[in-house]
């Protein structure tokens, strides 16, 4: 059998999921490009070729998850018809996008602060909670949810629900069939107006 020298091409996009694992594992402040480096294969001036640095590849990633999460708002189940079943659309493909994009939202929830990419993510999610919890608020105006349950908690009871899957979801499980589903049923049964 002849043997391969052919390096693997890195691309931005096969470098970040290599990148989005490593700081999964370690850590934004624990990954040096050492780090980066030895996990892709390629040397640091290759990482370099692509991006201008470890930052710049969390910006990437971190944006790959909320330009979903966004993209999900504009969607036309989001924006027609009652405000519970726009509310229940979102809730699900959340969930779906958080499925779909798993390494990427489970970066952008570990995010703290420490940097101005990390304090732009974190503006950008508190942005789409903001927007989540009016949908909620306009539910409860139509009498289509609950009124005794602050709609700013109930956002937050969601999302503590949808993001807890970072912790316990593994792809492939047979036991994550029709997660997104169960979210939305256990959410909404408890939620919906009687």
């Amino acid at each position: 059998m002849a043997e391969n020298n052919t390096r693997t091409a890195y691309t931005v996009e096969s470098l970040l999921a290599v990148t989005v694992e490593v700081f999964n594992e370690r850590g934004y402040d624990g990954t040096s490009m050492e780090d980066l480096s030895r996990a892709a294969g390629i040397s640091k001036s290759s990482i370099y070729h692509h991006v201008r640095g470890k930052e710049e590849l969390l910006r990437l990633a971190v944006g790959r998850a909320l330009d979903s999460l966004f993209g999900i708002l504009e969607e036309p189940a989001a924006v027609t018809g009652p405000p519970v079943d726009r509310l229940e659309h979102v809730v699900l493909r959340t969930t779906e996008v958080l499925l779909a994009e798993l390494p990427y939202v489970t970066l952008l929830l570990r995010v703290r602060g420490n940097t101005t990419t990390e304090l732009w993510a974190l503006e950008r999610r508190r942005d789409f909670d903001h927007q989540v919890a009016e949908l909620v608020r306009a539910a409860v105006a139509a009498g289509e949810l609950r009124s005794d349950v602050e709609p700013r908690l109930a956002t937050r009871l969601l999302f503590g629900m949808i993001n807890s899957v970072v912790e316990w979801y593994r792809p492939g499980a047979k036991a994550a069939d029709g997660v997104a589903e169960a979210v939305v049923h256990l959410a909404f049964d408890g939620l919906r107006a009687r």
